[in-house]
């Protein structure tokens, strides 16, 4: 009988050989293309989160503040920016006026971190009348604060009139700000209107708050503090509800 014999095919050969210099420069461009797209979303992420955290940072404030009142009948004197008091108000004197009635946010007194997410303190100007210890606000009480905004055309337009006490972080630029060690922060803008009324005010009875507005924007200017302000109606009204006036 004749033997029948099977024929195997033979084994494939692969071809092995590593990316050419041209392929190896595309996967290359392709990579740098994704990690640039990928760095502009992860700064402005942070941005954001920065200003989440600072927006917190400010409602916290304005909680203690009013707890203050509620529990003394009156707003905290500030600290002064040279934090020769360590982060207390300002001592009054006999009559019960604040020896400044702008200066930086008195964290110690209250119980609260000292710098926004910038590593900046806080700016707080309080209304004299509303900070006095000895003769206390009433409902017949006025603030002398005022908080302004821009209109679509850029015209200042008052947001909030007669406020006892105001609120300033200075944003990620941090201009006029005060440093976590007391030295101010210079000004590099060129042109920042309502930076300035916030940061540069003696007075600290005017404040302006705004959308944000990036560096080198047409006047009114850069922008990026965060205002926040107590009303006269939510401290007299949580002062009755506690029974204090």
């Amino acid at each position: 009988m004749a033997t029948m014999t099977l024929a195997v095919p033979p084994a494939p050969t692969f071809l092995q050989r590593g990316f050419t210099l041209m392929e190896l420069a595309i996967v290359m461009f392709i990579v740098a293309l994704l990690l640039g797209g990928m760095l502009l979303p992860l700064s402005a992420q942070q941005d954001i989160r920065a200003r989440q955290e600072a927006e917190k940072s400010l409602g916290e404030i304005r909680d203690a503040l009013i707890g203050y009142t509620v529990i003394n009948g009156y707003l905290p004197c500030p600290a002064p920016a040279d934090l020769s008091t360590n982060g207390l108000e300002s001592s009054r004197d006999a009559s019960g006026v604040c020896p400044i009635r702008v200066g930086v946010l008195p964290w110690a007194t209250l119980g609260l971190g000292r710098i926004d997410s910038w590593n900046h303190l806080f700016r707080y100007s309080v209304t004299p009348a509303f900070s006095n210890s000895v003769t206390k606000f009433t409902t017949a009480s006025t603030g002398d604060i005022t908080v302004s905004t821009r209109d679509t055309a850029g015209a200042l337009q008052t947001l909030a009139a007669n406020v006892p006490a105001a609120i300033v972080s200075h944003g990620a630029l941090g201009a006029w700000g005060y440093s976590d060690s007391g030295i101010q922060v210079a000004d590099s803008a060129n042109l920042n209107t309502d930076e300035d009324t916030n940061g540069n005010n003696a007075a600290g009875t005017s404040f302006v708050s705004r959308t944000p507005s990036p560096q080198g924007s047409a006047a009114p200017g850069e922008f990026d503090d965060l205002v926040i302000w107590l009303s006269t109606n939510t401290l007299v009204n949580r002062l009755v509800a506690a029974g204090k006036l």
